[in-house]
């Protein structure tokens, strides 16, 4: 094996930002064993080592927990099509994330040139006005509105904490799509009610009212997931997005 195929643990810590006693822990789980183990007892890494090690950081962006990521790694064909889709919800993020900076950017500028700020630019990429157009057709301008409002109520902190448990579910749905289990499974079936019991959580939306028709909306909904790329990165891509919708279309059919 040439050098460049060839890393030292240490090496593969400081490239990947993280430390050598976390590699150590991967190996120990199973999720990352050495390519071999030199005579001074130091693991090294060859380069389809590095490659899944990309897939685990990347999964851990996405909010899974190890024994998650474990399955996840598990049920992959190989390792160019989980790349692909990372790839997908990564230009995703990253979108959102250009424009977010740009917003930002703004604000500074005109702040600094004493100029005014326009409001619909401030806000360009944040995640709560991602859909505000498909939420105020489908579901109305006021239902958008009580949305906006229950989200801009929140404090940093309360925003962070939200976005994390999104993150956490998403994650868990793409998990479970990988893992192989069929979406009308207890576990896929527990996920769904889970799903949408989070968007029963949102004042504003069909689910969370007294009188709302949740079906309907969670059936809407399950469809856009699918039919909107946007939407599909959440779920690792349209083949995981298929997995939700199916899941939330039996739970709907069955308890709603």
């Amino acid at each position: 094996m040439s050098n460049t195929d060839d890393w030292s643990i240490q090496h593969i810590a400081a490239l990947a930002g993280t430390t050598s006693r976390t590699l150590r822990h991967y190996d120990s789980l199973g999720l990352l064993p050495p390519s071999r183990i030199a005579s001074n007892g130091y693991r090294h890494y060859d380069r389809q080592a590095l490659m899944r090690l990309q897939r685990i950081l990347l999964l851990r962006e996405l909010g899974l927990s190890l024994p998650a990521i474990a399955a996840v790694l598990t049920q992959e064909e190989s390792a160019s099509s989980a790349l692909r889709t990372h790839v997908t919800w990564l230009r995703s993020e990253q979108d959102r994330l250009t424009r977010l900076i740009e917003s930002v950017e703004k604000t500074i500028a005109a702040e600094a040139a004493g100029e005014a700020i326009m409001a619909h630019e401030m806000f360009d990429g944040f995640d709560h006005t991602a859909h505000k157009e498909e939420v105020e057709q489908r579901w109305g301008k006021e239902a958008y509105a009580q949305s906006d409002a229950w989200w801009r109520g929140k404090d940093a902190s309360g925003q962070s904490i939200w976005n994390a448990q999104v993150a956490a579910l998403n994650g868990d749905w793409i998990a479970l799509a990988t893992s192989g289990a069929l979406a009308t499974s207890p576990e896929a079936q527990e996920l769904a009610a889970r799903h949408v019991a989070w968007l029963s959580s949102i004042p504003g939306t069909p689910a969370a009212a007294p009188d709302g028709d949740t079906r309907s909306y969670v059936l809407g909904l399950a469809s856009m997931y699918v039919a909107d790329e946007r939407f599909a990165a959440n779920y690792g891509g349209i083949s995981g997005a298929e997995f939700v919708r199916d899941a939330l279309t039996t739970f709907a059919e069955r308890e709603l």
